[in-house]
């Protein structure tokens, strides 16, 4: 064997690997850098009542923004507020006005109306009880009615159903209805529309208070008599100012909305979204 030619050898190797990784490098690089843009997130939680219309804006949004990475969650008021005040979520969701402690704690929430709701009171769908006024509702809560043959229903007890201390609903309710009066002790308290609602279907002699969009045949929504005339509890009437429980709905950002907030807020505004409100059975506002 001639050793003078393992040098050579050598040399020969060498080259074809800086070769193959010459080449290599040339086709990563042909690649080039990625022109997507990055995913951008947004995180919305709260209201229980403002949540399906959040949930289905955000789906619409994303099937034409691929880039928007939305995330609903509910919660109740009390807890969108706090998120959005303390930074943990980039929109808080209330079915009710700020507390004076909340306004006082985070001085710089901005205040978007994005649809109006009334409170319904509900009933099972059997439970043949005519209408309710305010004030037969305030008493019922506070436990001075207890059997529905007191306003024109069967003589069977009154099984009182109410939210917890989270819900703006509840929140909503207390203003529009209680006058300030504590609720009865033994209240059911449950933690979002649809437990109200099904505690509702499950229990004859039961009574619940939930936004517009839950209504449906599986329960009865009780007209309000106001001043002799029985008011439905419906969009067209909330609009007109006629149903006497109605409130805004509201969505929060910690000062001015920017960037992907404000443009989804934009979106919820616009025509479309109006449009999701209103067939979520809440009344638009633009």
């Amino acid at each position: 064997m001639n050793l003078r030619s393992f040098p050579v050898l050598s040399i020969f190797v060498t080259g074809l690997l800086v070769g193959a990784l010459f080449l290599s490098g040339c086709v990563g690089g042909d690649a080039g850098p990625s022109t997507e843009p990055p995913a951008e997130s947004l995180s919305v939680t709260g209201s229980t009542t403002v949540l399906p219309i959040a949930q289905i804006a955000a789906e619409a949004y994303m099937e034409t923004h691929a880039n928007a990475d939305i995330l609903v969650s509910g919660g109740g008021s009390s807890v969108g507020v706090q998120a959005v005040g303390e930074g943990t979520a980039d929109i808080g969701m209330s079915s009710r006005e700020l507390k004076p402690e909340e306004q006082e704690k985070y001085p710089g929430l901005v205040q978007q109306v994005i649809a109006k709701d009334g409170i319904a009171l509900i009933i099972h769908a059997d439970n043949p009880a005519p209408s309710l006024t305010v004030e037969e509702v305030r008493m019922i809560y506070t436990g001075q009615i207890t059997s529905w043959s007191e306003v024109g229903g069967n003589d069977e007890e009154i099984v009182v159903v109410g939210r917890d201390s989270a819900s703006g609903t509840r929140a909503s309710f207390e203003e529009l209805v209680m006058a300030k009066q504590e609720f009865v002790a033994t209240m059911l308290e449950k933690n979002s529309n649809g437990a109200v609602k099904q505690t509702i279907q499950q229990t004859p002699g039961a009574i619940g208070y939930v936004g517009l969009g839950y209504i449906d045949a599986t329960v009865r929504a009780v007209p309000m008599d106001v001043d002799g005339t029985l008011i439905e509890p419906s969009v067209e009437n909330v609009l007109s100012g006629e149903y006497p429980i109605s409130r805004g709905l509201n969505m929060f950002t910690q000062g001015e909305p920017s960037g992907l907030a404000a443009d989804f807020l934009n979106f919820i505004m616009s025509a479309e979204g109006q449009a999701i409100v209103e067939e979520e059975g809440f009344v638009p506002v633009a």
